[in-house]
């Protein structure tokens, strides 16, 4: 499966994590999204975000202050709830 590339280096914490989600939410369920950060918060972030959220964090690794992380897009969105009686 393709991935689509996402390159927020320079952005600092919380904004990395935003702009991924933003893109997830446009994808198809089970598409990947690689993401490039030099925000060392991306780490912990990234790993929460998926956590919280049901993507999979599929890899991430970090090569002269770059962070690359694959994320999996869940395989559907939760049902809305709807407020009423």
């Amino acid at each position: 499966m393709s991935e689509t590339m996402l390159d927020v280096k320079g952005l600092a914490c919380p904004l990395p994590v935003l702009r991924a989600n933003r893109s997830l939410r446009g994808m198809a369920p089970g598409a990947r999204l690689r993401v490039l950060a030099t925000d060392r918060a991306a780490v912990a972030d990234f790993h929460a975000y998926c956590q919280e959220t049901g993507h999979a964090l599929l890899a991430w690794s970090e090569e002269a202050g770059v962070f690359s992380f694959v994320i999996r897009r869940r395989a559907e969105d939760p049902p809305v709830k709807e407020d009423g009686p």
